[in-house]
C-alpha cells in the first residue's frame, strides 16, 4: 500500500509517541511529513512531524453516513484548515439538508 500526500495515517514516533494525522509531503528517502491532528503527546497536536515511512500506516478511507459525522468532520476541516475538503463535506451536507426538505 503506498502512501501520498493527503492520506490519513497512525502510526508511533521513534520515542513510541502515538500520532494520527495526515500525510502533508513525502520524499524518496521514505520520509513523510505528517500534520498530527491528535496523539498522545499533546504538544504535538497541529504541529508536523517528519516520520520513517515504514512507522505509519495508512487509515482506511471511511464512507460518511449520516449527518453527525459529517458535521464532526466538517470541523476536522476547520480545524485542519482544509477549505477543500470542508467545501466538499458542506456540499454533501446541504444535500443531504435538502433531500430531508423534500420529504
Amino acid at each position: 500500500m503506498l502512501l501520498q500526500t493527503g492520506d490519513w495515517i497512525k502510526g508511533t514516533l521513534r520515542d513510541g509517541e502515538l500520532v494520527m494525522g495526515f500525510i502533508e509531503s513525502l520524499d524518496t528517502s521514505g520520509i513523510v511529513k505528517v500534520n498530527v491532528v491528535t496523539s498522545d503527546n499533546n504538544e504535538i497536536v497541529g504541529k508536523k512531524v517528519s516520520m520513517l515511512s515504514e512507522r505509519v500506516k495508512r487509515l482506511p478511507v471511511s464512507n460518511v453516513s449520516n449527518k453527525a459525522q459529517i458535521q464532526f468532520l466538517i470541523d476536522l476541516a476547520l480545524s485542519t484548515g482544509d477549505e477543500e475538503w470542508f467545501l466538499e463535506l458542506s456540499s454533501k451536507l446541504n444535500s443531504m439538508n435538502q433531500l430531508v426538505n423534500q420529504l
